[in-house]
């Protein structure tokens, strides 16, 4: 049945119910949507403006609680929603409103931008009894539409293979307009979207920096929380998803195609770049019970969402975000696959990042390592060969699971992190927990036969300071978010080296650029995947804000007119060390000494001692030193003598100079410094001995030497 608003027909039948979404044919257009509990589901179809609707077309076909149509004539370009009908019943889960226009969760495009607006809630928002009161305005003026879109000449863009192993890995984070919002030599249309990211410009710093992965902070459609836009202010970085298969549309250029994705994709992947999406399917934009009603609340809000099992009016909140996405249902976990599976064939990705991955694999009874969502990605054919990584926890719940995923699973390793920074800082009683980060937290992910790729180790990252601001400030500074600096982490693991935030002198600078120096070092010589935050490799400040969601503006923009070209170049230098020297990603833990002709490590203490429990004990120790010897090819086992080399990192966070004495090893002699942070060339006399200053680091190499 068609209920024609402008003498606009076409001709529909029953259709298929898969594959879910629109989907473009010889004929037409298929459209196939999942509710489990609706009465009735309507096709709206609106003109080429999105502002007028101009036809509803009932779909009477049901396949297994799936409504399908067909329309006969249809074409790429159509926009399209739905009005569902069912019970408005919040106390047992159910509110359908048909009064409320909702996108297709698989549409592969979204026209327009959503208005905050009364009419976009399920519930009168001024009444007394709040959700449970019922709105009948139309809330289709103020959202909007999917746009049937045709994939098939996406795939007709070609992608180059990389498949560059995790282990090998240097990625990068981040954003796709804030990285390229205020480059000058992009052009202004290109500026802030994926034609802009795939640059010239954007390609040669990449690449001379000596990336090989991006990590794209999340890319769906995401909308603005109500409260931010009532502050003026928007969800910067997007962790508000609403569409799991479109292109954030800001994100699009003046060509405005969903192909631009995949163009600049290919264009990474030419210049040896993968790319990594940060995705959020732990939770909605939709936010609590008291939400807006965007999509999911009104096709079935009992399906999609997890809810109270007592008091099904309110959701489960295990994401701190206003509710949890339903994965243990079957047809959500479908759309979350469906979703991925499209990133990575259609468009090209090389793997994911799931926020708050804890609440994908929790069960009822709590998180399950072997949850439907965990065994589902592994067995796919598509999803099992992509680099999957996993932040490992979420408020709920038992949410803290750091180091108990399943084996395809890398981790965001937190500890690595607070360790670094500690240690780096001068706190005492670190020097344990620094060499075991350093290792690759083999404590964390060898029990289930992991590497030290499962480790993902960061100093800083989009949530929190920057590496400059970690350096510069001892408290937030978050006024500009408008939670009077309530928001945010309160104990960010930094020091401002005697006065908070930017200042002119000389020393406390001085300070600060070793320890960006020395933290970046241990970054790019430890065990595990090294990600570096976008803007570290050139001092870029968030102004101590550590809480930058919402500063869609230069706060949160990289600033291209003012970059540290000489921790840029000392970074790259680091990049190209570690790519150079093999025993700097062994594929698996070494649990040995430094070895004669295989991969060892090896720690000392300053004095050139192999470090016991004594030494490991002292509380207020300050300076190390660790060995690694590996093989000059990339074999992870069985090095001969003419191919094995050394590598020696000698450490001192104390506030006070001291004097190393070089370990003394009959096979590895002839040490030469690759690199220091020190204000000055270090030299070695006669006693093997060198001079390290306060806060400061030295890298020494060396190859296998024959003993007589």
């Amino acid at each position: 049945m068609v209920s024609t608003l402008q003498g606009h027909v076409m001709d529909m039948t029953s259709g298929y119910p898969y594959p879910l979404g629109a989907t473009l044919d010889d004929n037409g257009v298929n459209f196939s949507l999942f509710s489990a509990h609706a009465t009735k589901v309507v096709l709206c179809i609106f003109d080429s403006t999105g502002c007028v609707e101009i036809a509803q077309y009932i779909m009477q076909h049901q396949t297994r609680q799936i409504w399908h149509c067909h329309l006969s004539g249809a074409k790429a370009g159509l926009l399209y929603g739905y009005r569902v009908f069912g019970p408005y019943q919040p106390e047992l889960g159910h509110r359908f409103n048909h009064h409320k226009f909702l996108l297709d969760p698989y549409a592969k495009r979204l026209v327009g931008e959503v208005t905050y607006h009364s009419a976009i809630y399920g519930y009168d928002i001024d009444a007394l009894n709040e959700d449970l009161s019922f709105d009948t305005q139309d809330s289709a003026p103020y959202m909007p539409k999917c746009m049937v879109s045709d994939s098939r000449f996406v795939n007709d863009i070609p992608i180059a293979p990389l498949n560059i192993s995790l282990a090998r890995s240097i990625i990068f984070e981040t954003h796709v307009k804030g990285f390229t919002q205020q480059h000058p030599n992009i052009q202004l249309s290109q500026q802030g979207t994926f034609a802009g990211l795939a640059s010239q410009p954007i390609i040669d710093y990449l690449q001379n920096l000596g990336i090989t992965c991006i990590e794209l902070l999340p890319v769906h459609g995401f909308f603005d929380e109500p409260f931010l836009v009532q502050k003026g202010l928007t969800n910067y970085w997007g962790y508000n998803s609403i569409a799991f298969m479109a292109p954030h549309s800001a994100y699009l250029s003046d060509e405005g195609d969903i192909g631009e994705f995949r163009r600049m994709v290919s264009t990474l992947h030419l210049a040896g770049i993968e790319v990594i999406l940060d995705v959020v399917f732990n939770h909605t934009a939709e936010g609590n019970h008291l939400g807006p009603t965007f999509s999911f609340r009104g096709i079935d809000n009992a399906s999609y969402y997890r809810l109270l099992p007592n008091e099904k009016r309110f959701n489960i909140n295990d994401t701190g975000c206003g509710n949890t996405f339903n994965l243990n249902h079957p047809q959500v976990l479908m759309l979350v696959m469906d979703s991925l599976r499209y990133w990575v064939e259609v468009m090209g990705v090389d793997g994911f990042r799931f926020d708050l991955a804890s609440c994908l694999g929790r069960e009822a009874y709590g998180f399950d390592r072997g949850s439907g969502f965990f065994d589902a990605i592994t067995q796919d054919p598509v999803l099992c060969k992509v680099k999957l990584i996993a932040e490992p926890w979420d408020i709920g719940p038992g949410g803290y699971q750091l180091g108990n995923y399943p084996v395809a699973f890398s981790e965001w390793n937190d500890r690595y992190r607070d360790a670094m920074r500690k240690f780096w800082r001068g706190d005492s009683g670190l020097s344990p927990e620094f060499a075991k980060r350093f290792h690759g937290s083999s404590d964390f992910f060898e029990h289930n036969g992991r590497g030290p790729a499962a480790s993902i180790n960061f100093i800083t990252s989009h949530d929190g300071f920057s590496l400059h601001d970690l350096v510069s400030y001892r408290d937030r500074h978050n006024l500009a978010n408008g939670e009077e600096n309530r928001d945010g982490h309160q104990e960010n693991c930094s020091s401002n080296y005697g006065i908070e935030g930017e200042c002119d002198d000389v020393d406390i600078n001085a300070i600060r650029s070793r320890q960006k120096r020395n933290l970046l070092t241990c970054l790019l010589l430890s065990q595990g995947v090294p990600m570096l935050l976008a803007g570290d490799e050139s001092s870029q400040t968030q102004q101590g804000n550590n809480n930058a969601y919402c500063q869609d503006n230069p706060i949160g923009w990289f600033n291209w007119q003012q970059i540290d070209w000489s921790l840029v170049n000392f970074t790259a230098q680091l990049i190209t060390l570690r790519k150079r020297f093999p025993m700097l990603c062994h594929q698996a833990f070494i649990h040995k000494p430094e070895a004669l002709f295989d991969n060892g490590l090896a720690w000392f203490n300053r004095q050139g001692e192999v470090m016991n429990k004594c030494h490991w004990g002292e509380y207020q120790i300050r300076t190390l030193s660790v060995i690694l010897t590996g093989n000059l090819a990339h074999a992870d086992v069985g090095a001969v003598a003419e191919s094995t080399e050394a590598l020696l990192l000698m450490i001192n966070t104390d506030e006070l100079a001291h004097t190393f004495t070089l370990p003394q090893l009959p096979h590895l002699r002839y040490w030469h410094c690759l690199l220091h942070t020190q204000e000055s060339e270090p030299s070695v006399d006669e006693d093997q001995q060198v001079s390290l200053m306060s806060r400061s680091l030295m890298l020494f190499h060396t190859e296998f030497t024959r003993s007589n």
